[in-house]
């Protein structure tokens, strides 16, 4: 949830950055699909930055848009691949986890009483 509420406040802000700094920006509207268009680095045309402090916006824009965007796209990812896992397969899936580490901790024991005994038969 949080990882959508910093995407549209960022998506917010560019917009009305956008809008401020650009003169061919007439409406914040405007100004929000060119912050969306810029941060999710789609640059369908129809808007573009014209000035050099909105080139110099839209690049902190596409920075800021695709990290924040990456995290709301996983956050939904996580939140539809959570509810596939019940709660017994995580249980499941733990139990089975250690036995195979109780398993493996038991090979590295055999192991090193091997190399011991040959250790003891090179002496």
């Amino acid at each position: 949830m949080y990882s959508l509420i910093l995407c549209g406040l960022i998506l917010l802000l560019g917009g009305v950055g956008f809008w401020l700094l650009d003169p061919n920006v007439p409406t914040i509207a405007d100004g929000l699909w060119l912050a969306f268009t810029t941060a999710a680095t789609v640059g369908y045309g129809d808007l573009v930055p014209s000035t050099h402090a909105s080139r110099m916006f839209s690049v902190i824009v596409v920075l800021l848009g695709l990290a924040v965007l990456s995290l709301a796209t996983a956050s939904l990812a996580a939140i539809f691949v959570e509810k596939d896992v019940e709660e017994g397969d995580e249980l499941r899936m733990e139990h089975a986890l250690m036995h195979e580490i109780r398993h493996l901790r038991e090979e590295v024991r055999q192991l090193r009483q091997a190399v011991e005994a040959q250790k003891a038969e090179r002496s």
